[in-house]
């Protein structure tokens, strides 16, 4: 994955394409929790909006891990922030038991600067030191 100006999307990860599928995986099974029927998950004595932060912050900081910093990461940011809004969308479209609410999307928004400050410090880089560069 490149940049039009030839600058890296991605860091110089080993087994790259693993690690998106896992970064993706986890995208995934937040869409599902959050579209199935809350009474058929298990119960976790959390304020609904601490656990979307909880969820977009793990989403964002795994995100540290795999992008650069600067646009790509910018750009990764805002994905995240489109989703939570598709998924507030798709709450009021698609399901019964749950409600679209402005506060959840507000909540994402905080797990996810919360989630992207981890570019700042030296845990940024945790993955490529654990997982060794190409």
């Amino acid at each position: 994955m490149a940049a039009v100006t030839g600058t890296p999307w991605v860091k110089p990860l080993r087994r790259l394409p693993m690690w998106l599928a896992l970064w993706f995986t986890g995208i995934a099974a937040v869409v599902v929790v959050c579209l199935v029927p809350g009474q058929d998950l298990p119960r976790v004595p959390l304020s609904d909006k601490v656990e979307h932060a909880l969820a977009f912050a793990l989403l964002a900081a795994s995100a540290v891990q795999l992008f650069v910093r600067g646009l790509p990461l910018a750009v990764v940011a805002a994905g995240l922030l489109g989703l939570g809004v598709a998924i507030e969308f798709a709450q009021a479209a698609f399901t019964t038991t749950r409600a679209m609410e402005a506060g959840d999307v507000a909540a994402d928004a905080v797990g996810i600067a919360a989630g992207m400050l981890v570019a700042w410090t030296p845990l940024r880089d945790v993955l490529l030191k654990v997982a060794g560069s190409r």
